[in-house]
């Protein structure tokens, strides 16, 4: 079976995903991990690389890379973003613009930018959440089952929660070094 050489050129997803894991894991104090997981009950298990900053107070990244072939980035508990949202050539989505999206995310998780909470209501509990950053400003919300709103509640997050900037790791002392560059 021949692959779709209109899906295949989403790709270049991959590729950025890596390359910003390596650049984020060099710049950043985390611990990287590996493994594999589903990510829907009847979807097959897929690699997914995760960024834990070493500090509590900052929020996880995780890439999960999809048969698509495409991503799906998630930032903090809540804040997904699959890419690309749809590979059909009706849709067009263009590659580099999908690959700028990713980096702007990251760059606003870094920089301590993402604040999520949960809210109850009377038809159940609902997650917000609030990505800041140079080049986005996006609200996401959604329901949440019963025993994610008390996991939810009990982690910390029935009051809002605005993740911490990730720790820098020290860097050698090199003049020409500069630590202020965006990802």
């Amino acid at each position: 079976m021949r692959a779709d050489p209109h899906v295949a050129r989403f790709a270049v997803l991959r590729d950025a995903a890596e390359a910003l894991l390596d650049e984020l894991a060099e710049r950043y104090m985390v611990d990287r991990r590996e493994s594999k997981e589903s990510l829907g009950a009847a979807d097959a298990l897929v690699r997914m690389e995760r960024l834990m900053p070493r500090t509590p107070a900052a929020a996880p990244l995780a890439i999960a890379f999809t048969e698509t072939p495409g991503i799906a980035l998630r930032l903090g508990r809540w804040w997904v973003e699959t890419l690309p949202g749809c590979a059909c050539a009706v849709c067009d989505e263009d590659p580099a613009q999908l690959v700028e999206l990713v980096r702007i995310q990251a760059a606003a998780l870094v920089e301590g930018g993402l604040w999520e909470r949960v809210r109850r209501g009377v038809g159940g509990s609902w997650y917000e959440s609030r990505l800041i950053g140079v080049g986005i400003n996006a609200r996401r919300e959604g329901p949440l089952t019963r025993e994610d709103s008390r996991e939810a509640r009990r982690s910390g997050f029935a009051a809002a929660v605005q993740w911490a900037p990730w720790p820098l790791r020290a860097m050698p002392d090199d003049p020409g070094a500069d630590q202020s560059q965006p990802i």
